[in-house]
């Protein structure tokens, strides 16, 4: 299916590419964004934010041929407006060093098809149909428990958009996409206490979404660490949540980018090879994962993404990539090129998640028998990225003969990551994709928790 947009896309896309070569670059590239996004949130049953609006821009970006690089964009498609793009982006070029590992994508790309990345129905949803959503939410808590004081916050958010990539080495592409999120956060009393929560989820598909589901795991979350207080200081056997797994995953994440490695904030670097965790821990990014948020047949260069295995049985396998730091390197990139039309290409992580086990969380909680099951890490932003030291709040229930049977609160753990992740035993079978990071049920031995 050819778009409205395409054939005219097409064209200025040539047009940049045609007169920036014409003035001088060595090599240029465009990206194009269209997109619309709806939102609405209702504060205990009331509206507080209600928004929609449209984006588009073309950027282009020019090389010269010492590797200097400069980028522009425009939001108004006409050919006055291209006309500056094509000289703010050759003068943004001639203001910075040479780099000689920058360049173009060239190889003759296959990009993937099967990648089910839009929904037809989002561009169907009515006004009234969010507000219908957020109501349903809103009761689904109320009813799920009565200790609900209020419901701070029942969110919709939905989103369509167009993608054009085109290079001056003949390489073009594009897709579509849909995003959807719902949410919820919630107050929750027992006369005694009071404690703020919430969950929320974000999917490409109508049909993937739950609006029950949420309601209820908001309620769960909320309830495990009502009146939550502290346990004595000493050593437990932590069971980390999916959410809680995903959530420290997204800072590992960073750590296998490459040009984190070359910048020397990743402490990965000259681990390539050598095990760094627990032979337990496997790790994949995959940019073509099917209905996944983080998918996409190219990445901000044209390079097709594909699934890289980062870390195999808590062997570091793999960095990611973009092409400047592939070259460095001397591999392929890995098709991680992360880019806006606004900025230059960087590597980011696609749909980074880990390898499942068998085992449910049941399952998981009679084996274990005692410890505390982890809800919440407060604090990772301050996790070091160079020598891994870390100190964290957290938030969960105490396991104790297999149940769930106290809340707690006010505890945290401090140490390294290299040590950390050398002491999971256990890795649940129940993958769980949060955003773009997928995470499990995960048990890690014999950590100090101070409480107490």
């Amino acid at each position: 299916m050819v778009v409205p947009w395409y054939d005219e896309i097409v064209h200025c896309s040539e047009f940049l590419i045609d007169e920036a070569t014409k003035k001088g670059a060595s090599g240029a590239d465009v990206l194009y964004y269209s997109g619309c996004n709806s939102s609405l949130s209702l504060r205990d049953g009331k509206p507080e934010q209600n928004n929609s609006g449209c984006i588009t821009g073309i950027g282009l970006r020019v090389l010269d041929g010492e590797g200097r690089q400069g980028v522009a964009h425009v939001n108004a498609i006409n050919k006055v407006a291209l006309q500056q793009l094509v000289d703010w982006s050759l003068h943004n070029c001639s203001l910075v060093e040479p780099d000689p590992w920058v360049v173009l994508y060239e190889d003759a790309p296959s990009y993937s098809e099967e990648l089910e990345l839009k929904d037809d129905a989002v561009q169907s949803i009515t006004p009234e149909q969010r507000m219908e959503w957020c109501n349903e939410m809103t009761r689904y808590v109320r009813e799920k428990d009565s200790r609900v004081v209020s419901v701070r916050s029942a969110s919709w958010a939905d989103g369509q958009g167009d993608t054009f990539y085109m290079s001056s080495a003949g390489i073009y592409g594009w897709y579509e996409g849909t995003a959807l999120a719902a949410g919820v956060s919630l107050v929750m009393s027992d006369g005694e206490h009071m404690e703020m929560g919430g969950f929320g989820e974000e999917f490409r598909f109508l049909e993937d979404c739950s609006l029950q589901k949420i309601a209820e795991k908001a309620v769960k979350q909320t309830a495990y660490t009502l009146g939550g207080t502290p346990l004595p200081t000493k050593k437990y056997t932590l069971i980390f949540s999916p959410e809680v797994s995903s959530s420290l995953l997204s800072v590992i994440g960073d750590l296998f980018c490459a040009s984190n490695v070359h910048k020397n904030r990743s402490l990965y670097k000259g681990q390539l090879g050598k095990k760094v965790a627990s032979p337990l821990l496997s790790l994949i990014d995959d940019g073509l994962m099917p209905r996944k948020l983080g998918t996409s047949p190219f990445d901000g260069e044209g390079v097709p993404c594909q699934k890289t295995v980062v870390m195999k049985e808590g062997i570091v396998e793999a960095f990611l990539y973009n092409l400047k730091y592939a070259r460095k390197d001397g591999v392929r990139s890995t098709g991680n090129g992360a880019r806006s039309f606004s900025s230059l290409p960087d590597v980011d992580i696609s749909n980074l998640y880990m390898e499942p086990g068998t085992l449910s969380p049941e399952e998981i909680f009679h084996s274990v028998q005692n410890g505390l099951y982890v809800t919440e890490l407060l604090g990772l932003h301050t996790v070091n990225p160079v020598s891994g030291d870390f100190s964290l709040g957290i938030k969960g229930v105490r396991l104790f003969e297999g149940l769930l049977d106290r809340p707690i609160a006010g505890m945290t753990i401090a140490g390294n990551l290299l040590d950390l992740l050398n002491r999971i035993v256990l890795v649940g079978g129940d993958l769980s994709f949060f955003g773009d990071i997928g995470g499990c049920t995960m048990v890690i031995d014999n950590v100090t928790a101070a409480g107490l």
